[in-house]
């Protein structure tokens, strides 16, 4: 989980551990779990879940860290997107 604050915003990008690193190819579509982004510090799911209660922009891809979050009414499971199989969700709060 990698977590950046400025003055507006509070961005929270978490991934699966096992993804870090990992380029997805879906058709057209390469999109890099890059250790840039992602990266930082590795957490539990509790800590995640405080972390996504506070953001108010957030990006996340895996299927562990996707499910916590639906389960906890945090991303609506209909709004989730599917890369190479694996699912990415993202939001913005204003």
């Amino acid at each position: 989980m990698r977590v950046r604050k400025t003055l507006e915003h509070y961005l929270v990008a978490i991934c699966d551990e096992a993804l870090l690193g990992q380029t997805l190819v879906q058709g057209k579509i390469r999109f890099k779990v890059s250790e840039e982004f992602y990266g930082g510090e590795l957490v539990d799911m509790e800590k995640c879940l405080e972390h996504l209660k506070r953001a108010t922009i957030v990006n996340m891809i895996g299927n562990n860290t996707v499910k916590v979050a639906i389960e906890a009414g945090i991303v609506h499971k209909g709004a989730v997107l599917y890369i190479d199989g694996h699912p990415h969700a993202q939001w913005v709060k204003f």
